[in-house]
């Protein structure tokens, strides 16, 4: 029997079932941050009566602590955060962007005019997007799925197949423990072990180029402006955080980009110099650098038989807006949506209807914003000097089109298309 003791669980402890018999209501494989937002939805929206079973190799908290990145969270993000619970925690490390301004010059140019700015806020008088370290955001959510006790806990633990039986899932974790469930969904990121399983297959490729991201300190106020500088070789965001700090995040071509990573600290901080524009002021790294090979990928369906995929595991997009979490956030609300309906109407939470009504809603979406995403990069990843100028043409275009900035910001805060209630800020 499930072992489910409370009182034993602490927060450097968390509860471990032994599920070797019994039936959930949902399974969920991988335990970032669309797995625990779609827990704590979940759990929030069907009740204690429906148990949900989490699995995860090495969640607890302080996971992501060495994690330097910082993700940008849109108003649709944060009102689904708010609707959960899990917002109160994040409010103080959570940097509104007041203003957006973007570049486009060779690394060379002595001066970088400003093409586009425009002010980051929605009609609703709210930030369009918000900084948030992904450690800050991680705990948040973990200690926001630990306090609902419908959560049942598998850690350590892995998914490694499953089967359809008798109407229910039968999933089979690495130890040889099975969970019986309505509805399995896989979480796991990019590499997912069950959409493999479930035979889906993926439409993807890679660049010819790294994404690198750092922390740094800088001596005079960002004034909650984030900058996007286009450089030939990819995007340079620098991303307010609380404080005189800024969040980095760097495309580079892959071999300058491994040159780059191989420095010592006061090179490397040269590199970031000259691409920072010298606005700030000096800059010091405020924690590790790392990065990570850029691709984009697609599953070619993001449900089976009882089976969803939701963030990573359905999709994965270039990292120039910063969307892909907000994608994920897209994910998990319409799923939360659709199973909870399905519920309230006497279905099963893997009900084929359900799960029907959830790729339609989030498929499309996704593939459109991963080539929009594929497009921008390859359009300012290039350097032709006839180029540049349609690109300086059109973004002066924009510049003095209040209608187009507008739509933007909108776009930018997750509140455009068919939004699911909790991108809303409404309970399901």
């Amino acid at each position: 029997m499930p072992v489910n003791n409370t009182d034993a669980w602490t927060m450097d402890q968390p509860m471990v079932v032994e599920a070797a018999a019994g039936r959930y209501a949902v399974v969920i494989s991988g335990a970032s941050f669309a797995g625990l937002a779609l827990a704590c939805g979940l759990g929030k929206a069907l009740g204690p009566d429906h148990r949900i079973a989490l699995i995860d190799r090495s969640a607890s908290p302080g996971t992501a602590r060495r994690d330097s990145r910082a993700s940008a969270l849109s108003a649709g993000s944060k009102r689904m955060l708010e609707a959960l619970g899990v917002w109160t925690a994040l409010e103080q490390e959570a940097q509104p962007i007041a203003s957006i301004e973007i570049t486009d010059t060779s690394l060379e140019a002595g001066v970088r005019p400003v093409l586009l700015t425009y002010d980051n806020v929605t009609d609703a008088h709210e930030a369009a997007t918000y900084i948030v370290p992904n450690a800050a955001l991680y705990d948040a959510l973990y200690a926001a799925a630990r306090r609902i006790a419908s959560i049942e806990w598998i850690v350590p633990g892995e998914a490694r197949d499953f089967v359809g039986a008798d109407a229910c899932v039968r999933v089979r974790l690495a130890d040889a423990r099975q969970l019986g469930t309505s509805l399995l969904v896989a979480a796991e990121g990019r590499d997912s072990r069950l959409r493999e399983a479930a035979g889906i297959g993926i439409v993807g490729w890679s660049y010819p180029q790294i994404g690198i991201v750092a922390t740094v300190r800088h001596e005079r106020p960002h004034e909650a402006r984030a900058v996007q500088h286009f450089l030939p070789a990819g995007p340079f965001a620098i991303l307010p955080l609380r404080g005189n700090r800024s969040c980095i995040t760097w495309t580079e071509d892959e071999e300058n980009g491994r040159r780059i990573m191989g420095l010592d600290e006061a090179d490397f901080l040269a590199e970031v110099e000259t691409r920072f524009g010298g606005k700030l002021g000096a800059v010091a790294l405020d924690g590790p650098r790392q990065s990570w090979p850029l691709k984009t990928h697609l599953a070619r369906r993001y449900v089976g038989d009882r089976f969803a995929l939701v963030g990573d595991a359905a999709h994965g997009v270039h990292p120039l807006a910063g969307q892909g979490l907000n994608l994920a956030f897209r994910d998990v609300a319409a799923l939360i949506e659709v199973v909870a309906d399905a519920v309230r109407l006497g279905f099963e939470p893997g009900s084929a209807q359900a799960l029907a009504r959830y790729e339609r809603w989030r498929r499309f979406d996704s593939a459109l914003s991963a080539a929009t995403f594929d497009g921008i990069n390859r359009l300012f990843a290039n350097d032709a000097t006839l180029l540049r100028s349609v690109r300086e043409i059109g973004l002066g275009l924009v510049d003095r089109t209040p209608i187009l900035k507008r739509f933007f910001v909108s776009e930018a805060a997750g509140l455009s298309g068919e939004l699911p209630r909790l991108l809303k800020g409404e309970p399901v």
